[in-house]
């Protein structure tokens, strides 16, 4: 583990191979994607047949990936094996070639011949058995002992690819028609949610270019109607990029929108997102807990998107579960507590501020909000109970915390006014 994005890391390494097919590119993004998904389970298979610690890390990837395909991919043992032998053949100095195939060779042999034995003396690790750090799986049980198991699971199962339908160009029901005509199978799942039986290329989704759809998460498509907006309210939204729920507000309703971000480039990909959908906003380059960046006027309805672990979405980001350590928890927390008052104070009397976050640990999330309501008087959190009863597909949540689902993702709500 390099610590790396595995995006950007993703991204590097296929620069590199121009004459790569499409198809190419997919499988490379696919095997990393599914070997970080159970780099515990495959880690501690490697690590039971090494008699000692691989020092060539090319060598080491490949059979993580090899042991994530033997053990989750539909590719035939025989064929796995005899590519990654060849995929060591291929490698530059320094790897001794005939030393590293063979050691390759046999210790995806004894993995066959072994599984059942090394699989039973994994039994007793959490880390091999759901793929996540000790410490997160601690932080679980804890907070959630009556479902930290199925949020484990549900965080190592392929995300569905969710659309927003803007109902200002087309209704669901006529949308859902449109895709049965070109042979798409779908479903929806909320509102202006639709999920596809089967996930397909952003730009052969029918009308998506034109701004009739958007990508976005069952759980993300809550945040706009949870903020109540009416027309021609002054709205902000704070670290709004990439700008999925900037543009979700626009399709609810024509308000003053301003949205957010203290990355300049981010807020180009906001633009892009509001030119596809044909809205306009104004957008700054500002820190959220800051306040040089505004005009003094209040706003009517605030929506606090904060930065978080992201521990809710790791199935759509897998290296997440990687890249986090314990101390980063407390490093958002401290983050969000100071942008959640700053925000309040541009907050109009009578106005509400939606906090979210894509986490599901309690100290980002409800633990931040207790506190914060110990200290503003002036605050009171509004019940989403009948919000969330009132939803189409049945969301399982415990008081705003959104619990991961084939449905959606672990986002958190909480919904204040300012009296």
């Amino acid at each position: 583990m390099s610590g790396r994005n595995l995006t950007l890391a993703l991204s590097d390494a296929q620069s590199r191979f121009t004459q790569a097919t499409p198809q190419q590119r997919g499988g490379a993004a696919d095997l990393s994607y599914g070997t970080l998904r159970f780099y515990g389970e495959v880690d501690a298979y490697l690590n039971r047949l090494l008699e000692k610690p691989l020092t060539d890390e090319r060598i080491h990837a490949l059979l993580l990936v090899a042991i994530y395909q033997l053990l989750h991919d539909k590719a035939d043992a025989f064929t796995v094996v005899n590519q990654a032998v060849h995929a060591v053949s291929q490698l530059k100095r320094p790897a001794p070639k005939a030393w590293a195939k063979g050691l390759v060779n046999a210790i995806l042999r004894n993995f066959l011949r072994q599984k059942d034995q090394l699989a039973a003396t994994l039994e007793t690790s959490e880390v091999a058995t759901y793929s996540y750090q000790q410490w997160w799986i601690n932080k679980l049980k804890t907070q959630y002992p009556n479902d930290w198991q199925g949020m484990l699971i549900a965080g190592n199962q392929h995300p569905p690819m969710t659309l927003r339908v803007n109902t200002h160009q087309i209704s669901v029901a006529d949308y859902l028609q449109l895709l049965v005509r070109q042979d798409i199978e779908a479903s929806q799942i909320g509102a202006q949610a639709v999920v596809l039986k089967k996930p397909i290329a952003v730009e052969k989704v029918p009308g998506f270019n034109d701004g009739v759809v958007s990508v976005q998460d069952y759980g993300a498509q809550l945040a706009a109607p949870l903020l109540d907006v009416q027309v021609n309210m002054r709205i902000l939204d704070a670290c709004c990029a990439p700008g999925g729920k900037t543009g979700h507000i626009l399709e609810f309703a024509d308000v003053e929108m301003t949205a957010l971000d203290s990355d300049e480039t981010r807020l180009q990909r906001v633009q892009s997102n509001l030119d596809r959908l044909n809205f306009k906003a104004n957008l700054i380059v500002g820190d959220a807990a800051a306040t040089a960046w505004h005009d003094g006027k209040p706003f009517d309805r605030i929506l606090a998107d904060v930065p978080c672990t992201a521990s809710g979405i790791v199935r759509r980001h897998v290296d997440i579960k990687w890249l986090r350590r314990e101390a980063d928890v407390a490093t958002f927390a401290a983050q969000q507590a100071k942008i959640l008052p700053n925000l309040w104070q541009m907050l109009a009397k009578g106005g509400k501020l939606l906090y979210v976050t894509c986490s599901i640990f309690h100290e980002e999330n409800q633990g931040q909000i207790d506190q914060f309501l110990k200290h503003n008087q002036d605050a009171v959190q509004l019940p989403l109970e009948a919000f969330i009863h009132q939803q189409p597909v049945n969301i399982k949540h415990l008081n705003g915390q959104l619990i991961p689902t084939t449905a959606h993702d672990g986002f958190f709500y909480a919904l204040l006014q300012k009296n």
